[in-house]
């Protein structure tokens, strides 16, 4: 998951007795306000006449010196220590004649993780999945720089999320969940991560809240086509390859989204996108105390009516001329609940539960989404060209 990929010269002025006028009345309201600086060249002047060169008194110049606080700043001071950075390390056997085993782990990938839970003597670390996909050894670096080896936990490519698991004694600042089905469009937030690895972490872009319930493609398994689409929130807040797995946040400091992924296409400019931090709350969760999220399955293998040319629609699945969408069941699985229902292969899948199925997209969303392991499902589907109804007992998937 993820896409990544001088001033003007100034113009002359016109109106040389205004501005001049102008500039006086500047100059005489000036009088009022830096009054340190005029009390100075009065000293000094007064240092020449008592015998003090005036060289002298104008060298004493002083910087002044103001910290500026705002909402946005006292925010990333209480939330930038939960956000870490997280290294992915593999092996690279540069020497073949080396044996795989004695060569060296190096940085694969870099990216943001934010620690959101510590119990005991461990912290707990939410990341994005293509952070931490294939990694050998994974290292947590905190704020301070401290680095310290974490444990993959868990991950979901479906919806692009790992936990990992550090020590805890060296973590002093663990992250807020906030509520993602509240946020407006126009809302400010704060994106928190490491832009291009480690050299720039800790970096801060601010924006809105652009758009949200955003559905965006995904390829899972990168055979081209798409395989789900993932629920997203839009930012104009300023997303790079290594922000993946940061925090957006929101102006109470709470974590509303993780960041994810952008567009980067010569057309378009400021879409950052993150999963919203309500969608990865049970994901989460299961990762952490599962290792794995648990979905129902049918126990189908099933592909697109699309797919299949016209002519085999009607001479090998027998399907109605006007029947234009649907999911073609390939195999079914011994002692799944579609086998035990009496589901088989070359039956069409076009209803769930009431809901029109068009697509493998459109029944994975229907099943993920909607349904959990152990609810029953009523199916439609064509069989030698006649509707046939079927309940269906969900399992866990193969």
């Amino acid at each position: 998951m993820g896409y990544y990929n001088s001033s003007e010269p100034k113009k002359k002025r016109s109106g040389y007795f205004a501005s001049s006028f102008t500039g006086l009345i500047a100059g005489a309201l000036l009088v009022g306000v830096v009054l340190p600086g005029f009390t100075d060249n009065e000293q000094a002047t007064e240092s020449a006449v008592n015998g003090t060169s005036t060289t002298e008194a104008s060298n004493n110049v002083q910087n002044v010196s103001h910290i500026v606080t705002t909402d946005v700043t006292e925010t990333v001071e209480q939330t930038s220590g939960a956000v870490v950075g997280v290294s992915n390390l593999q092996k690279a056997q540069l020497n073949p004649f080396m044996p795989a085993a004695e060569s060296e782990a190096q940085e694969a990938g870099v990216g943001s993780g934010v620690i959101y839970k510590k119990d005991g003597e461990s912290a707990y670390i939410v990341t994005n999945n293509h952070v931490v996909e294939g990694a050998e050894q994974v290292v947590v670096t905190l704020a301070d720089e401290t680095e310290l080896e974490a444990e993959v936990l868990g991950t979901d490519a479906w919806t692009d999320l790992a936990v990992l698991k550090v020590a805890g004694d060296k973590i002093e600042t663990v992250a807020e969940f906030g509520d993602s089905s509240v946020l407006k469009a126009g809302e400010p937030v704060i994106a928190i991560g490491n832009p291009l690895g480690l050299q720039f972490s800790g970096s801060v872009t601010t924006g809105v809240v652009s758009g949200t319930e955003r559905l965006i493609p995904i390829d899972i398994n990168q055979d081209g086509k798409e395989d789900w689409q993932s629920e997203v929130l839009q930012t104009d807040a300023a997303i790079n390859p290594g922000n993946s797995g940061g925090a957006l946040i929101n102006s109470q400091g709470q974590v509303i989204g993780i960041n994810s992924m952008k567009i980067a296409q010569d057309a378009v400019e400021g879409i950052g996108l993150a999963i919203p931090i309500n969608s990865a709350i049970p994901i989460i969760e299961d990762l952490e105390s599962k290792g794995e999220v648990q979905r129902p399955s049918i126990g189908v293998g099933i592909l697109d009516l699309n797919d299949i040319p016209q002519q085999y629609r009607e001479s090998e699945l027998n399907l109605p001329a006007d029947v234009e969408g649907g999911v073609v069941v390939q195999s079914v699985a011994d002692g799944s609940g579609a086998a035990k229902a009496g589901i088989k292969a070359y039956d069409v899948i076009v209803e769930m539960d009431g809901e029109a199925v068009n697509s493998v997209m459109e029944l994975r969303q229907h099943l993920y989404n909607e349904s959990e392991v152990g609810d029953t499902l009523k199916m439609k589907v064509y069989r030698d060209g006649k509707i046939q109804e079927f309940t269906i007992e969900l399992t866990e998937s193969l």
